[in-house]
């Protein structure tokens, strides 16, 4: 499978296969042991270890103190966050589903995410919001969304978006570590995939995009569960010839439209690919900033492949119909390159 291409590569003696889910286990207690004010709040992660088992056994070694079942109320699991982080803390809460983030909205952007500026610096809210997105098979309209591209539009909030589970312990540790607010989105179908994780202390830098491949013909920019439909694509099109480098954003606010623009140096040409609706996505602000700063180096449009502008159905052959799977992403590039 080509997913394990992107989280395998450079494998050495210092490396060791476990799950994403195990991934962000090992960084939230490496940073609970490592700190004292790191704690652990949400719905179910207590008593069941989170509904992907992503907090399994942290209430065993930790205690109710440092990891608390909450009612099932986001406005209170986000509104008491921000209040413990104003008060010293270092908050992690977690959302059963991205989906449900609407509701805690004024927690979010008008609390969270300003409370530093409107207190001059004195004050600072050092949370990280934890919120599983994505599709699954099934998962209907109110429990598939990927909202991450809303907030890219709030200054404040810092927002990652991991896509494997070197990265997913990376950017969590960086993430509890950062004395501004960070948006942790880690899609469902990545807690049960494995791979690489180095040994020992490390952290994935936020604000920091990766070359998950390299290539010569064409820039495709994505993160999270498509990066790997993203590589699977990239793989077959080696055998025609085409070469593919692949960029994993890791984070889209800040972005690094740097590496991108010192692939695009190369490539001069570029596709943005993401499971999100299109419309308004983090395409479309990759696309705009290249537009801007690159448009003497491109020679050939941008193409952004992303979900139709409709909510997610549940009949499963509907719900195909939103997918950008591999072959989509071959099509497109075949397309852009007049194969």
């Amino acid at each position: 499978m080509i997913e394990r291409k992107l989280i395998d590569s450079g494998r050495n003696a210092g490396m060791r296969q476990i799950t994403f889910s195990v991934a962000t286990q090992e960084a939230m207690r490496e940073e609970m042991q490592r700190d004292e004010t790191v704690f652990l709040m949400g719905e179910d992660i207590a008593r069941q270890g989170g509904i992907f088992g992503q907090f399994k056994d942290l209430a065993a070694e930790f205690g109710s103190e440092r990891v608390r079942d909450t009612p099932i109320s986001e406005t209170a699991i986000i509104g008491g966050g921000v209040g413990a982080a104003l008060a010293g803390m270092r908050p992690v809460v977690d959302m059963h589903f991205a989906d449900f983030i609407g509701v805690p909205m004024d927690e979010i952007f008008n609390q969270m995410a300003k409370a530093r500026y409107m207190f001059g610096g004195q004050a600072k809210v050092p949370l990280v919001l934890r919120a599983p997105d994505g599709m699954t098979r099934g998962g209907a309209a109110q429990h598939s969304q990927c909202v991450e591209a809303w907030f890219m539009h709030i200054p404040g909030i810092k927002v990652v978006i991991p896509s494997n589970p070197a990265d997913a312990k990376g950017l969590l540790k960086s993430a509890i570590r950062s004395d501004d607010p960070v948006l942790y989105f880690e899609h469902k179908r990545l807690f049960s995939m494995k791979g690489d994780v180095p040994e020992g202390e490390y952290v994935t830098p936020i604000g920091k995009a990766k070359v998950a491949k390299d290539g010569t013909d064409l820039t495709v920019v994505s993160y999270s569960y498509y990066m790997h439909n993203v590589l699977e694509a990239a793989e077959a099109l080696d055998k025609d010839g085409i070469h593919v480098e692949c960029v994993d954003l890791r984070t889209i606010s800040p972005l690094d439209m740097d590496t991108i623009y010192e692939s695009l140096r190369k490539t001069k040409k570029l596709m943005i690919v993401h499971e999100a609706v299109k419309q308004g996505g983090v395409g479309a602000e990759v696309a705009a900033r290249t537009a801007e700063d690159m448009i003497d180096y491109l020679d050939a449009p941008i193409i952004r492949l992303g979900a139709p502008f409709v909510p997610i159905p549940y009949a499963p052959t509907l719900e195909r119909l939103v997918k950008i799977e591999p072959g989509d992403i071959i099509k497109a590039v075949k397309d852009l390159l007049g194969d």
